[in-house]
Parts: structure tokens; C-alpha cells; sequence
């Protein structure tokens, strides 16, 4: 039996591994929307907002790694994808920007010892790339390859994610602020559209089973750091609060949200997903639904205002 999809086909009608993926120009007015955006829970606004700090440059990074594999990637409709995929991050970027810009900076958090150095890092990686590539070739493929493994395996994580967001109406129930859901859902529906796209890429660039494991150990790392250390840094600024942030007291309202349903447990998360993703036969494919993601963008307050039409 299939599952109907609202204006747009069934279920069935839908290649989970390759559906099209296409950029939506959506933009979000911020004028209205507090600092804890999560009501009466500045920890779970903070662990949220964690991903608001690392995205804008990582998304940049992630289109790095694949524009420096694409002219060897020789699928044709994988290049379409590659097409579709840098398109909808170069929006996600710029819309997690206008997060910090609007609302952290704007409430007196400066995040710019984070972004600063992450900017600096994307910013020095073309030249870096490019004098590895003519001094020794073979280096530059294993760190493009590595580079590509740890986006896959963050790709993996950020479509559970969105997975996850798009499934959880207990933020309604919540009073969560209307429009910092829709972008968390709109940005989650379409990581669960290219989930695909990068595992691909990988594998079309010669990448192997055990540098994706080796990938998956530092990037969890990282998304421990980025979630944890991120919070953390955040709830230590946030004027409202900063003078009552201990480790006990920031553990038991994170144990609450999770009883909520306002964050998941991070590091069930984490660590849970590692039988899946770490599968040799693992696609991304197998995870997630790309019928839900497009119900979700079907009803999207930014998706229609930017003229999404559902295919």
C-alpha cells in the first residue's frame, strides 16, 4: 500500500536514492522571534542554536569538498545532484547566518571567536588544497577523500536530525517560536532530499570502507564539541542567564528538554546511529523519507512564499 503524497504523487512514485533536488530561495523575518525561542527552556533554545554557529561556515566547507571532486565525477546525474546539493546549502548558509546576525548578536552573544576562525579556515583551504594537489597529488586525493568521508558521515547525522525535527509535533505543543521551526523543518526536509549526495560522491571518487569509519570516529567528535562545547558557550553568554550556568544545573534541564521532546538525546544520537551508518552495505538511501521531507516543504511558510512548487 502506498502512502499519499500531499500534491505530488505517492510514495512509491519517489527514488529515495535519487530524487531531484533543487534549491528553494526562501528567506525568514526574524523581527518577531526571542532569544529563547524554546519557551521557559534556554537550554534546549542553546543546544538548538549550537548548529546556528557551526553551519554557516561548515555548509561552505561541504561545497568546497565537492566542488573539488566534481570535475572527476563522471555520472551525469550525479552532477545534476551535485548541482542541486550546492545550491540548497549556499541557502542554508546564508539563512543560519541570519540567525547569529538577528538574533544571538542582537540579544549581546558574539559568537565571532567561532565563526572568525572557521572563516579563516575555509578561507585558507582553496590555496592550501591547491599547492598539496601540485606537490604531491596522491596526498591531495587521500585529504579530499578523508574531507568528503567526514561530510558524508555529517550529512548522515543532520538528515536523522531533520528527520527527526520534521516528526516531533511536540514543539508545537510548546509554544516554539513559529518561524525558527519552519526554517529547523524547511533545513531539515531538504537534508533528508540530498542525503544522498555526498556518500556518493565519495564513493564516485574512489573512497573505501575504512577511511569512512576513520571519517565517522573525527566527525563525531566534532559534533560532540559542536553540540556540547557549542551550548555551553552559548548559555555562559546569554545575559539573561549567564549567572546561573553550572554543569549540574545545565545537565538537569538538558535531561528535561529530552523528557520534553524539545532536543534528542545527544548521546543516544550520536553513538545510536553508529550501527547504522557504519553497515559496509550502508546508503543513505535506506534512511529517513524523502515522502515525508516533501509533505513537509508541500505546507512550508517559507518554501511557498519563495514559490516552491512540489514535483
Amino acid at each position: 500500500m502506498t502512502r499519499p503524497l500531499t500534491g505530488g504523487g505517492t510514495a512509491s512514485e519517489i527514488d529515495e536514492r535519487h530524487p531531484p533536488i533543487k534549491p528553494r530561495r526562501v528567506s525568514f523575518d526574524w523581527s518577531d522571534t526571542p532569544l529563547h525561542w524554546v519557551p521557559g527552556d534556554p537550554v534546549a533554545t542553546h543546544i538548538i542554536n549550537s548548529f546556528h554557529i557551526v553551519l554557516p561556515e561548515g555548509e561552505k566547507w561541504f561545497i568546497q569538498c565537492v566542488k573539488d571532486a566534481r570535475p572527476y565525477i563522471k555520472d551525469e546525474r550525479l552532477q545534476e545532484e551535485i548541482k542541486g546539493f550546492i545550491g540548497q546549502e549556499m541557502v542554508h548558509a546564508r539563512s543560519h547566518q541570519g540567525v547569529l546576525d538577528q538574533i544571538l548578536q542582537a540579544n549581546g552573544i558574539d559568537v565571532s571567536k567561532i565563526t572568525d576562525a572557521a572563516a579563516k579556515g575555509n578561507a585558507e583551504r582553496p590555496a592550501q588544497m591547491a599547492a598539496l594537489k601540485e606537490k604531491n597529488p596522491r596526498a591531495w586525493r587521500r585529504r579530499l577523500r578523508f574531507e568528503l568521508a567526514a561530510v558524508a558521515a555529517i550529512e548522515h547525522y543532520t538528515a536523522v536530525l531533520g528527520q527527526w525535527i520534521m516528526d516531533n509535533d511536540r514543539f508545537e505543543k510548546s509554544g516554539v517560536d513559529p518561524t525558527m521551526l519552519d526554517l529547523l523543518r524547511w533545513h531539515g526536509a531538504e537534508e533528508v532530499e540530498h542525503r544522498s549526495v555526498v556518500f556518493d560522491v565519495y564513493k564516485a571518487f574512489g573512497g573505501g570502507y575504512l577511511t569512512r569509519v576513520a571519517a565517522w570516529v573525527v566527525s563525531l567528535f566534532f559534533l560532540y564539541w559542536a553540540l556540547i562545547g557549542g551550548s555551553l558557550y552559548l548559555l555562559k553568554q546569554d545575559p539573561t542567564i549567564k549567572k546561573r550556568v553550572t554543569l549540574p544545573r545545565v545537565y538537569r534541564s538538558y535531561r528535561r528538554s529530552v523528557r520534553l521532546g524539545h532536543v534528542p538525546g545527544i548521546f543516544k544520537l550520536l553513538l545510536g546511529e553508529a550501527p547504522v551508518y557504519l553497515r559496509p552495505n550502508h546508503h543513505p538511501s535506506k534512511v529517513c523519507s524523502t515522502p515525508r521531507a516533501l509533505e513537509y516543504l508541500k505546507r512550508s511558510p517559507a518554501a511557498r512564499a519563495a514559490g516552491y512548487d512540489p514535483y
